[in-house]
């Protein structure tokens, strides 16, 4: 594990297209899945990743919270399950159900939708508002595994507040921390240099 930092998308870019598949339902999950949405969520996220771990109970309240309130969310594990089969479709399906996650849940076969949103780490959250625009990227609060520090998602309920209000999002973001995203090999794009992350 190497210990990697989100890479702060530039605020305001559209959100990316992608067609993936729900591991729980089998749906098609795409943009178009969650038109007449306020906002939109979108979360990189992994079985074995501690950091993930630490926090996927308040991802499944997020889910939970916001339900109704008009935020789509998906969340999209991006790892190489050759080398990680902790994460592969199963093991997803099994977490969404152990958590009571509302959202569909993902698999990224191809990387090619970490790439396109370039995520970094596990968990790397990306918020966009009701015209697909970046309105946050960061971290979900202050909390890691290893710091003592309640989980309350603030950071990104702030962020989702906001949105569903219709107020603009504090550009002054923190970006998130966890594992490195696991790529296969050949296939880590120019952006992520696993640097470890200064924290």
């Amino acid at each position: 594990m190497v210990r990697t930092a989100s890479t702060m998308l530039p605020l305001g870019v559209s959100a990316p297209a992608f067609n993936l598949t729900d591991v729980v339902s089998g749906d098609a999950i795409s943009l178009d899945t969650f038109t007449g949405r306020s906002a939109l969520l979108v979360m990189f996220i992994s079985v074995h990743c501690p950091f993930v771990k630490h926090v996927q109970t308040q991802l499944a309240q997020i889910g939970k919270d916001y339900a109704s309130q008009g935020l789509g969310i998906v969340g999209i594990s991006p790892n190489d399950i050759e080398k990680y089969p902790d994460d592969a479709p199963e093991h997803l399906q099994a977490l969404a159900h152990a958590e009571g996650f509302n959202f569909p849940l993902c698999c990224d076969p191809s990387q090619a939708v970490a790439k396109v949103y370039t995520a970094a780490c596990t968990p790397d959250f990306f918020l966009f508002d009701a015209r697909r625009h970046l309105a946050y990227r960061g971290q979900l609060d202050d909390s890691r595994p290893s710091n003592g520090k309640p989980v309350t998602g603030q950071d990104l309920r702030h962020a989702i507040e906001s949105l569903l209000a219709g107020k603009e999002v504090d550009p002054n973001q923190r970006p998130s921390i966890g594992c490195n995203i696991k790529w296969i090999e050949g296939n880590a794009p120019e952006y992520f240099t696993g640097v470890r992350a200064e924290e």
